[in-house]
């Protein structure tokens, strides 16, 4: 038996074989010692393969023998592998979007691939100022909140500076993020949504200009932090599509890392 062990900055993510399929499991990065030992129990003689910033100290560890494989060669094997799997189509090269705690870059063409771009805004941002804005911490009742609430309670909306005049662009769009502080009354759910809103107007912005750089259309998006993440998702979907980008979500995009590293075995 086999797996793939990918170790982010929050999240640990397992693909393994069991029965001649690969099974996925994540865990928190504070249930590390968990994770690992359940992967002990469940197969004794495991040959394993690391990927991911704490890659090394599971496998000084746990796994001395564990191979290490680059995190960028795992991620996009991984993607590759899944977007054959889910048979989709994209056209080459194309743009791989990692969106985990923080957001990084890929082009991809082939069995050739290169990280372009890295960015401080994501899942971090998402569950860090999330729970400085709210009485929240765990990541799934933050993305509840986000896909329920109003960010035009807290976000200047360009139909909010042009009233009843008609705005020259979509009066929804956003002019100024979180301007409305606390002038008018907004919820937790309002405060998240217009979190969500500035990740997503930030990852488009990079992602059009990396795509125009490098000449291509279609864009795939995977990472942990679009788990359960409507209001993140729903948001890159309506403003690629704006951009006149194609925009691939890929089913299991977060185990990504660890299915490459996985492959790799």
């Amino acid at each position: 038996m086999k797996a793939g062990i990918d170790a982010g900055g929050s999240l640990v993510k397992i693909a393994y074989e069991e029965k001649d399929r690969i099974h996925y499991k994540k865990y928190h990065i504070n249930e590390l010692n968990q994770a690992i030992s359940w992967l002990k129990i469940a197969a004794t003689e495991m040959k394993v393969a690391l990927t991911g910033g704490k890659a090394h100290l599971i496998q000084k560890k746990y796994f001395p023998e564990g191979e290490i494989v680059p995190e960028f060669q795992a991620t996009c094997e991984g993607a590759r592998m899944f977007l054959l799997k889910e048979e989709k189509n994209i056209e080459e090269p194309f743009l791989l979007v990692n969106i985990g705690t923080g957001t990084s870059w890929h082009i991809v063409k082939g069995e050739k691939y290169e990280r372009i771009l890295g960015s401080g805004v994501g899942g971090g941002i998402f569950t860090g100022l999330g729970s400085l804005l709210t009485s929240e911490e765990d990541f799934g009742k933050l993305t509840t909140l986000a896909n329920k609430g109003d960010k035009g309670k807290v976000d200047l909306l360009v139909k909010d500076i042009y009233e009843s005049d008609e705005p020259p662009i979509d009066g929804n769009l956003t002019a100024a993020n979180f301007a409305k502080g606390s002038k008018v009354k907004h919820s937790d759910a309002d405060r998240m949504a217009a979190i969500s809103n500035m990740i997503v107007e930030t990852i488009v912005l990079l992602t059009m200009q990396a795509a125009e750089i490098h000449q291509v259309k279609e864009v795939v998006f995977i990472g942990s932090t679009l788990i359960g993440n409507e209001s993140l998702k729903k948001g890159l979907e309506f403003y690629m599509n704006m951009m006149g980008l194609s925009a691939t979500f890929l089913k299991n995009g977060e185990y990504c890392g660890a299915t490459g590293a996985y492959l790799s075995v």
